[in-house]
C-alpha cells in the first residue's frame, strides 16, 4: 500500500496540472471501487475549479470551488497518471482506468486501480475533519509541531512493540512497514522494544529519523516495489536506498558493525533490523 511519501509525491505531481483549472469532463467507468463512487459523480464535479490539493494521512484532498472536497485513496494498487492531450489521444483507456478527469487546459487524469481497494468520495469541506475516515487519526509526522515530546506522550503506557505502535495510525499517520523499518534502523531502536520505553532522547532520535527518512523518500519520488508511479509516469527510486527493509541476511550497512540484517514476524508483518545496532 502506498505510504505517506508515495501519496505526497502524487499530490505534488498533480498540483501544477490541476490547481486553478476547471474540470470539463469526468468519465466514470464503473459504479464502485472499495465503496460506491459518489452519486451523480460527473454532474457534481464537472464545471468545478480545483482550488487546492491537500493530504491527510494517506488520503488526497482535492478542494473544489463549490465547497466540496474530493477525497481519494489509492488503496493497494491505485495510480493517478496524467496525460497531455496528445498522449491521451494516442493511448486508449486501460481496463483498470476507472475514473477519468479532464481539465480546461487539456490535461487528463486517469485513476487506475487494478485491485479496486481505492476510493473516491465527495464531502463538504466543513465535514472533512469529522468524517469517519479521519476520526482518531494521529498527528502528521512532518508537521513542525510533531517532536520528541509529542511522540513520547502518545507512546506513554503503550506495552506494544514500537514497530506495531508506529504502524497504528492513531499514534501518527502515514507510516507503513517500509518506513517504520528504515526509521527504526536510523534511530538505533529495535522494532521489538516496548513502545512505552521510547521516551526522552530515544523519542527525539526516532522523530528525527522518521522525518529524515520520509523527506528523503519524497525527494526520491517514493518507493516503487510493484504499483507506485508518479503522476508523470516516472517510478520512485527510494527502494535503491533501503538500509534494512527486505535485506534479510545482508551485512549491516553500519560500517563499524559486523552484524547482519534479520527478519522477524510481528503482527503478521516482516520487520527487518540489525540486532547489534538496534536496541
Amino acid at each position: 500500500m502506498p505510504e505517506l511519501p508515495e501519496v505526497e509525491t502524487v499530490r505534488r505531481g498533480l498540483i501544477p496540472r490541476l490547481v486553478g483549472h476547471r474540470i470539463v469532463r469526468l468519465l466514470q467507468r464503473r459504479r464502485d471501487l472499495r465503496v460506491p463512487l459518489p452519486r451523480n459523480f460527473a454532474a457534481r464535479v464537472e464545471g468545478r475549479t480545483v482550488q487546492a490539493i491537500d493530504r491527510r494521512a494517506k488520503y488526497l484532498l482535492i478542494r473544489l470551488d463549490d465547497g466540496q472536497t474530493l477525497i481519494a485513496h489509492l488503496g493497494m494498487s491505485g495510480r493517478m497518471v496524467l496525460h497531455d492531450a496528445k498522449s491521451a489521444a494516442a493511448q486508449p483507456l486501460g481496463r483498470h482506468d476507472h475514473v477519468v478527469i479532464e481539465t480546461d487546459s487539456g490535461w487528463q487524469l486517469r485513476f487506475n486501480d487494478a485491485r479496486r481497494f481505492g476510493l473516491m468520495l465527495l464531502v463538504a469541506n466543513e465535514a472533512v475533519a469529522s468524517h469517519k475516515l479521519f476520526k482518531g487519526l494521529g498527528p502528521e509526522p512532518l508537521d513542525d509541531s510533531f517532536d520528541g515530546p509529542a511522540l513520547a506522550a502518545r507512546l506513554k503506557g503503550r506495552r506494544t512493540p514500537i514497530k506495531a505502535a508506529l504502524l497504528d495510525q492513531r499514534t501518527l499517520v502515514g507510516i507503513g512497514n517500509i518506513y517504520a523499518c528504515e526509521s527504526l534502523f536510523l534511530a538505533g531502536i529495535s522494532p521489538r522494544r516496548s513502545a512505552h520505553t521510547v521516551q526522552g532522547e530515544r523519542a527525539e532520535r526516532l522523530v528525527a529519523a522518521l522525518k529524515e527518512v520520509l523527506l528523503r523518500s519524497i525527494d526520491d519520488g517514493g518507493s516503487t516495489l510493484r504499483d507506485h508511479m508518479q503522476p508523470d509516469g516516472e517510478l520512485g527510486y527510494f527502494q535503491t536506498r533501503f538500509k534494512v527493509y527486505d535485506r534479510e541476511g545482508a551485512p549491516c550497512p553500519t560500517v563499524t558493525c559486523s552484524g547482519t540484517v534479520r527478519r522477524v514476524a510481528q503482527s503478521g508483518r516482516s520487520s527487518f533490523y540489525c540486532a547489534r545496532c538496534q536496541r
